[in-house]
């Protein structure tokens, strides 16, 4: 006998929930359905695919890789379903979206209101990680990533770039003064980062090259923490135009150095999972969201 989507659904829905009760109650049937459904899976298969105790459950290695393919496959029907139906469907279904806190903040959530009056039947779940994610542990449809993508099996889009700026406050500025050249940051307080070290190269011409190693007085593993503490007079700080932009426009922040910036944009990339033509929910966000990053690549360097 073979499996059956309803019985890939229910135990996709098991894994993605973390217990048989949160799903039951999700599909609208009993815990003891969901389980014998389980059951009888697991005999077709003739492997176990979770390990059930009282306390908890984990997937066995043969369930990880079921899980992962399951998914894959489940993706794939909707994605059938959708294009098959009318050319005027409106784009619909849940869409789950990863990105790092600042760029969710400042680059996603202020378009959120736009973007579902154009597509009023597209269930939006946002989720912030300033970590690299798994995408199917996380059951994540699209993750937004800054920076230059390492080796990988996901698709990506490119979505844009954005300039880094070196930016302070005016109240550190008038304590402190501002650097006239690159050297002179060696006399201020600079705020950096805790990982990625290459977020502490900034994008500054001087006489060894085009990107300044820094040696953080302050250092914080998010950017929206390093935003605050320029904000808050705290320092001289390195940030995405995306992140600062209504901060300069309100004066909050100053641009400094835009003489010597090199001119580096930071890339903006969406990766996912499809192997085939991408779902209209999938699709329309992409095309939404680069069309609002495009006044990002022709930023200048003073804001």
């Amino acid at each position: 006998m073979k499996a059956r989507s309803d019985e890939l659904q229910i135990f996709v829905c098991v894994i993605e929930c973390g217990s048989i009760s949160a799903a039951a109650e999700q599909v609208g049937q009993t815990p003891s359905a969901v389980s014998r459904t389980l059951s009888k899976l697991e005999a077709k298969l003739d492997t176990t695919l979770i390990n059930r105790t009282t306390r908890r459950m984990d997937l066995t290695e043969e369930g990880k890789y079921f899980f992962e393919h399951a998914k894959l496959i489940l993706d794939q029907m909707d994605q059938l379903e959708e294009r098959l139906s009318s050319r005027q469907q409106t784009p619909s279904g849940r869409l789950r979206i990863n990105a790092a806190s600042p760029f969710m903040l400042h680059a996603v959530v202020p378009y959120i209101d736009e973007f579902r009056r154009l597509y009023p039947d597209i269930q939006l779940e946002l989720n912030s990680n300033d970590l690299i994610i798994d995408l199917l542990e996380q059951s994540t449809d699209i993750a937004i990533r800054i920076g230059t993508l390492a080796d990988s099996t996901l698709h990506a889009r490119s979505l844009g770039c954005s300039p880094l700026l070196i930016v302070a406050s005016p109240a550190y500025l008038k304590k402190h003064g501002a650097p006239q050249q690159v050297a002179d940051l060696s006399e201020h307080t600079l705020l950096g980062f805790t990982q990625n070290e290459g977020l502490n190269q900034w994008p500054l011409r001087y006489v060894h090259g085009d990107r300044w190693p820094i040696t953080p007085a302050i250092s914080a593993s998010s950017g929206e923490t390093v935003r605050h503490l320029a904000l808050e007079g705290q320092g001289i700080a390195c940030l995405s135009h995306f992140m600062t932009i209504d901060d300069i426009r309100a004066g909050r922040l100053k641009v400094l150095l835009g003489e010597f910036n090199s001119g580096y944009r930071q890339p903006i990339n969406a990766v996912y999972y499809r192997n085939s033509q991408l779902a209209l929910r999938i699709q329309c966000f992409l095309d939404f969201i680069q069309s609002k990053l495009a006044a990002y690549a022709s930023a200048d360097f003073k804001g």
